[in-house]
């Protein structure tokens, strides 16, 4: 009996002593998590799981403030705002971030992969993790990729079903250089500009159409303003979970831990989320009034033969390590 109680006096103290040590580890902190999408999109989603997630691992003392729809500015903004420290975390596709790692191209190429188990296989992999590398020294440090999804052509024109039927379209682009490029390959005029101007720019006329994943277009209510849907599946995105280095370097080991964790957790999640959205997105968009249609597989290739010389192009320019991991990890998951 006298054992039972020291051995519980040793418990209850270890536990008294966890506890302060669990308290000066983990602050009251309020983490600002901007995007660009709207609070009905995956990414919101999965930016409330992961707040929920670090909530209970922090026992309510990491709060989560979700800013969704460019509330906190755009892409190129909210980097900025993550690298000098005055936002915490933010959701922005990777390809917002070619223009500091210039290698994170290689996730835009076109066609590179063709379903999403080689998409997860491609970024959680050693590829993934080589380019979340390069980050901290640019202010910034990544928890993982979430899905954004396949992306596909709009326009108030015509249908998309070969090449040839993008000539001449006034395409927005991401202003990224592979996807400038892709599309000047296919004799489209590519028009690189912030997502949040977007909309406007459609409804004008600016520009005739744009390519985004189908649970975007569907969100951000592109088929007010555009006619025809087109399943090009160009390129597999997807957002990336960044938080700004001078935040994280003021964190504990504990709460890193809990935000790793709660990111990791959160990935699955988000992943299902945003995989059944965009399957379910395509019958709304026809029933808003869309015109939707699937490119024969030959016309696809046709495509990928067409942006080959791009993909050959930007290879050249990329640090040769990184493309040679590229080209193996491809090999890899096409097998």
């Amino acid at each position: 009996m006298r054992k039972l109680h020291r051995s519980l006096a040793a418990a209850g103290l270890a536990f008294a002593l966890a506890v302060p040590a669990f308290a000066q580890d983990v602050q009251e902190r309020v983490i600002r998590f901007g995007h660009l999408n709207n609070a009905d999109h995956p990414v919101s989603f999965g930016v409330k799981r992961f707040a929920e997630l670090l909530s209970a691992k922090s026992g309510g003392k990491m709060k989560v403030q979700e800013f969704p729809a460019s509330q906190l500015g755009n892409e190129m903004q909210q980097q900025s705002a993550l690298q000098g420290g005055v936002q915490q975390m933010s959701a922005p596709a990777t390809t917002s971030l070619a223009g500091i790692v210039k290698e994170f191209g290689l996730v835009d190429f076109p066609f590179a992969v063709g379903n999403f188990a080689q998409a997860d296989a491609l970024l959680d992999g050693p590829l993934g993790q080589a380019l979340i590398a390069k980050l901290p020294e640019k202010g910034l440090v990544a928890l993982g990729y979430w899905d954004l999804g396949f992306r596909n052509v709009t326009n108030s024109k015509r249908p998309i079903t070969k090449p040839e039927d993008l000539e001449g379209l006034k395409i927005r682009v991401i202003p990224n250089p592979v996807f400038l490029e892709t599309f000047k390959a296919f004799k489209a005029n590519p028009v690189p500009m912030p997502f949040a101007e977007l909309y406007g720019a459609l409804e004008s006329k600016a520009v005739d159409g744009q390519e985004n994943p189908y649970s975007v277009i569907l969100s951000n209510k592109f088929f007010e303003v555009q006619k025809f849907v087109s399943a090009t599946n160009h390129v597999y995105a997807a957002n990336i979970v960044l938080v700004s280095k001078k935040f994280w370097d003021s964190l504990s080991p504990t709460e890193q831990k809990m935000m790793r964790e709660a990111a990791d957790e959160s990935r699955g999640y988000q992943r299902q989320v945003s995989r059944a959205a965009a399957q379910r997105a395509v019958g709304e968009l026809q029933a808003k009034g869309a015109q939707f249609n699937e490119l024969a597989p030959a016309e696809q290739a046709r495509m990928r033969q067409i942006a080959k010389p791009v993909v050959e192009r930007f290879a050249a320019s990329y640090d040769p390590a990184m493309v040679k991991l590229y080209g193996d990890e491809i090999a890899r998951i096409r097998k």
